[in-house]
C-alpha cells in the first residue's frame, strides 16, 4: 500500500509574487497552488515568509487559507536572501522533529534552495516544487520529484489577468518597433486596414512578455513523444506491465517538470487518449487498468529540441549586445528574433512562452534575466556573452631595477624582476634614474673597501684643518 503523503508547505512569498507579476501579469493566488497540492495528500502545516507589513493585500488570502504568516524584518543593510534563509531552517527543523511529515512543498522559483532540496530528498522526503516555468531555474525544476507549473493552474473564468491601469501614459517607440513599422508588411497590413502588430507582441500569450495575460497555448504533443517512449522503454527492462498510473509515475522518475495540462489536457488519462486519437499509442484493456502500446516511432513525428534554439538567440544577442548592456524587456528581445528570425516561435521547440525560453538560456549562460513587477523580465548579457577582465601584468618596482642594475655593475647576475624590465612601457628612463643605480653601485664600492681595510690594518683619520679666522 503506497504511503500516505503529509505535506508541509512553505512559501517563498517575495519570489513567487513577483515572478507571477513580470511573467503573467497576474495577481499571485496562493488557493491555486494549495488546491493542486491537496490532490496529491493532507496538507498538514503551511508556513509564508515576507514582511508582511508591506504586503497588506497579500494578508487576508494568507489568514483565508490559514496560512501561517511569518514575519521577515529586514536589518539596516537590507535582508537579501533572509526569507530563504529562515525558510531552510524551519523546513530543516522540520524533518527532524516532525516524522509524520515526509513530503515538503516548496513554492517559490529561486534556485538558492537547491541544496535544501537535496538535502531533504537525502532525508527520503517527497519534494514538490510549484513556480512558474518562465522565472523557476530549470536545474531546480529537474532536482525535486514533481514541479508543478503557477502556468498548468490558471483558470481564466476564475481568475481574470490584472488590467492594466487606465491612465497609463503612452509609451515611446523604441527603434526596433519603428522599423517594423516601416516594413513591407507592415505597409502591406497598413494599406489593407489592419492594425500593424507592434515589434514583440506577436503570439504575445506565446512569447511571456508584457501582453501575456492568458493561460499559456498548449504544446504539440510530439514533444511529449520521447519521454513517453522512454518510461515504456524503462518499465519494459523493468517487465512490468505499463499502465496509466505506472507510465505516469515513471515519467514523473524521468522529468519532473511534465505536466499533462502543458499539452491542453484536464488529467493524465485525457492526455493518453489523446495520443490514441492521433495515432502514437494504443491502449488494450478495459478502463482503469489499459495497457498501453507505442504505435508510432517517434523518430518519424520528432519535434525540435530546446537546446536546437539557443545559437538563433546567441546571433540576436550578439547583434544587440549594446542594446542589452542596459536591459531590454522580454517584448523588445521577441521583437528582435522575429525581425532576424522571421519563422522563429518559441512553441516549436517546447516553450509555452518567450519567457520560458529566456529562463531556459539562463540556466546556459547565454541571458541574465531580472524580474521586474512593472516592466515585466528584463534581460541583459550573460556570463558566456560577457568577456573576462583582460589579466593585469605585475609591475616591476623602481626598487628593484636599481637593485638589479646595481648587481649586474657588479658582475652579478640579474633578478627575475630585472629581466621582465625592458618589457615595462618606460623603456628610456630619465637621467635621474640613470645616476641612481651608479651610486648605489659607489656606495657598495666604498663599503666593501672600507670592510678590506678594517679586517688587515686600522687607519687613523687625520682631522680636516680649518681655515684661520681673520
Amino acid at each position: 500500500m503506497q504511503e500516505r503523503q503529509n505535506i508541509a508547505v512553505f512559501v517563498d512569498y517575495d519570489n513567487i509574487e513577483i515572478g507571477v507579476k513580470s511573467t503573467l501579469r497576474r495577481e499571485f493566488a496562493v488557493s491555486l497552488c494549495l488546491d493542486a497540492l491537496k490532490e496529491r495528500g493532507d496538507i498538514v502545516a503551511k508556513f509564508a515568509y515576507a514582511n508582511w507589513s508591506r504586503q497588506e493585500g497579500a494578508v487576508r488570502q494568507m489568514a483565508e487559507n490559514a496560512v501561517q504568516m511569518v514575519q521577515r524584518l529586514p536589518s539596516p543593510r537590507g535582508d537579501k536572501n533572509g526569507a530563504d534563509i529562515n525558510l531552510a531552517l524551519d523546513a530543516l527543523e522540520m524533518a527532524f522533529t516532525h516524522k509524520n511529515v515526509n513530503s515538503f512543498a516548496i513554492i517559490s522559483g529561486d534556485s538558492d534552495f537547491i541544496p535544501l532540496v537535496n538535502k531533504l530528498k537525502a532525508y527520503g522526503k517527497t519534494i514538490y516544487i510549484v513556480g512558474g516555468k518562465a522565472f523557476t531555474s530549470t536545474i531546480l525544476q529537474q532536482n525535486c520529484h514533481e514541479f508543478i507549473s503557477y502556468e498548468s493552474l490558471l483558470d481564466d473564468s476564475k481568475f481574470p489577468a490584472r488590467e492594466a491601469p487606465v491612465n497609463k501614459p503612452t509609451p515611446i517607440p523604441s527603434a526596433t518597433a519603428l522599423l517594423a513599422a516601416s516594413s513591407p508588411a507592415a505597409v502591406a497590413a497598413a494599406q489593407a486596414g489592419n492594425q500593424p502588430p507592434a515589434a514583440g507582441s506577436h503570439e504575445g500569450h506565446r512569447r511571456g512578455g508584457r501582453g501575456d495575460h492568458r493561460r499559456p497555448a498548449p504544446l504539440d504533443l510530439p514533444h511529449a513523444l520521447p519521454l513517453v517512449e522512454r518510461a515504456l522503454a524503462t518499465l519494459r527492462r523493468r517487465g512490468v506491465q505499463p499502465q496509466l498510473g505506472l507510465l505516469k509515475s515513471t515519467m514523473l522518475q524521468l522529468d519532473p517538470s511534465f505536466n499533462e495540462r502543458a499539452y491542453g489536457t484536464g488529467s493524465f488519462s485525457d492526455f493518453v487518449d489523446k495520443l490514441e486519437s492521433n495515432g502514437y499509442l494504443a491502449t488494450t484493456g478495459p478502463e482503469g487498468r489499459k495497457t498501453i502500446e507505442v504505435k508510432q516511432v517517434a523518430d518519424t513525428v520528432a519535434a525540435p529540441k530546446k537546446e536546437e534554439a539557443l545559437p538563433l538567440l546567441r546571433q540576436v544577442v550578439d547583434i544587440y549586445k549594446l542594446d542589452l548592456e542596459d536591459g531590454a524587456t522580454a517584448d523588445d528581445l521577441a521583437g528582435w528574433m522575429t525581425k532576424i528570425h522571421p519563422t522563429f516561435d518559441a512553441q516549436k521547440y517546447g516553450f509555452q512562452s518567450f519567457g520560458e525560453f529566456l529562463n531556459f538560456a539562463q540556466d546556459n549562460y547565454l541571458v541574465r534575466v531580472e524580474a521586474d513587477a512593472n516592466r515585466g523580465l528584463i534581460a541583459y548579457p550573460g556570463a558566456e556573452l560577457i568577456p573576462p577582465a583582460p589579466e593585469r601584468e605585475t609591475p616591476v618596482e623602481p626598487v628593484a631595477i636599481a637593485a638589479a642594475a646595481a648587481v649586474a655593475a657588479e658582475g652579478g647576475e640579474a633578478a627575475p624582476a630585472a629581466e621582465a624590465a625592458p618589457e615595462e612601457p618606460v623603456a628610456q628612463p630619465s637621467e635621474d634614474e640613470d645616476e641612481k643605480p651608479k651610486r648605489g653601485a659607489a656606495r657598495k664600492r666604498t663599503a666593501a673597501k672600507k670592510a678590506a681595510g678594517t679586517a688587515t690594518s686600522t687607519t687613523v683619520r687625520r682631522p680636516r684643518a680649518r681655515k684661520p679666522v681673520e
